[in-house]
């Protein structure tokens, strides 16, 4: 692996920052952590449209740039980087459009591509359910054909976004009485379809970016299965491995770190700058540490990805590294600021904006989204080390 950037890469990061830093100008939105989950802003997703930014590594034909794996990560990264509103056309660009592009046929691929990258239209995934996490073979809602349809029942949860995007990437069992990872299919869903129901869930941050979503009957035309029918599990696992990998799983709570240095160089303690505090010094010091491993770990699987090498426990082995940095990061950002770093962004003592407090009650889900650190070490134990599965 090359680990110089080419000019071509370094005009491009220093375009997408002179972009963002210029939109932070103009007040189109202020830095927030995990703003790809939570901050929705069709207009922002809008203007990186315009810019050919969604869908940067799609074929031209379907309205893409043709562009690399590694230079998505340059945006990815930048974008995280400031900490920008992306969440409402996140999982369009990183795993919907790539598996209709893989799957899908050419009249979905017509249909939907243009639409995502111009941000018309926005998707979310519906694959978590009750009983169904990181077991997502274990998933009971139903599709059954009937006539030129297919009939939904069921329930998905943790459907981020679902109150708000166009269309739910689904994934169901079409049939009941095969083996769990045979019988699964994946639909695309439109939001307005009767028989939807969306509930909120409202996080520990008091913030609304889960859902349930119920299906009662929803009649949904055969020509929206996605691949081949009852194929969705090894349809699946590939979709996994773009979630999985994603800088988000490093980046998610950047700006609470840069913001954490920042506090540091501008307060005093006792008379003196916490900067000079040798223990303060050796955290902030790991934590950078810490980051740059995880920073190439994530961009050795876009190398793969650019080289057309699939990666499997390579993604798991990034997602638990990064997913438990963020965690550490954390609880290292209250062990500095004390306990004005559990004050919620409202009040007027806070510091850094409340970013350490958010994260806080957020940090749990960094090790359960896209798969439990339990489930991603057992991958990598069984396919990166060869060990026999657990019992």
């Amino acid at each position: 692996m090359d680990f110089r950037f080419n000019e071509e890469q370094e005009r491009f990061r220093k375009e997408v920052r002179d972009f963002l830093e210029e939109e932070i100008k103009k007040g189109s939105f202020k830095p927030q952590c995990d703003g790809w989950i939570e901050g929705h802003s069709p207009e922002f997703s809008r203007k990186l449209a315009q810019k050919g930014w969604i869908g940067l590594a799609w074929p031209k034909e379907y309205g893409g740039q043709g562009r690399s794996y590694l230079d998505r990560l340059i945006l990815t990264e930048e974008l995280l980087r400031y900490g920008a509103p992306a969440a409402s056309h996140w999982f369009s660009d990183r795993q919907v459009g790539p598996s209709i592009i893989a799957y899908g046929t050419e009249e979905q691929r017509k249909e939907f591509l243009s639409k995502i990258v111009k941000a018309e239209v926005f998707f979310g995934v519906g694959m978590s359910e009750p009983g169904a996490g990181s077991d997502l073979a274990s998933l009971t809602t139903r599709a059954v054909e009937d006539g030129d349809n297919y009939i939904i029942d069921g329930q998905k949860i943790w459907s981020s976004g679902a109150h708000i995007f166009t269309h739910l990437y689904l994934v169901t069992r079409t049939d009941p009485d095969a083996p769990k990872h045979r019988g699964i299919s994946e639909f695309i869903i439109d939001m307005n379809l009767p028989g939807i129901t969306v509930n909120p869930i409202i996080d520990l941050t008091g913030a609304r970016h889960f859902n349930e979503v119920f299906f009662d009957g929803v009649r949904v035309p055969k020509r929206y299965l996605i691949g081949e029918k009852n194929r969705g599990w090894y349809q699946i696992t590939p979709q996994l491995d773009y979630e999985r990998s994603g800088i988000e799983r490093l980046m998610s709570n950047y700006p609470l770190f840069e913001a954490l240095v920042q506090y540091v160089k501008e307060t005093k303690r006792n008379g003196k700058p916490l900067s000079e505090d040798p223990i303060i010094r050796h955290k902030l010091a790991g934590l950078r540490v810490e980051f740059e491993a995880g920073r190439l770990m994530v961009y050795r699987v876009a190398w793969l990805l650019s080289q057309e090498r699939l990666p499997n426990y390579e993604t798991a082995m990034t997602k638990t590294y990064c997913s438990e940095f963020q965690q550490r990061l954390v609880h290292t950002a209250l062990g500095i600021l004390g306990l004005h770093g559990q004050l919620m962004p409202d009040s007027k003592w806070v510091p850094v904006s409340g970013r350490a407090m958010g994260s806080l009650l957020f940090s749990p889900g960094y090790t359960l989204q896209a798969g439990t650190s339990e489930i991603l070490r057992n991958i990598v134990a069984m396919r990166g080390l060869g060990l026999p599965s657990g019992r």
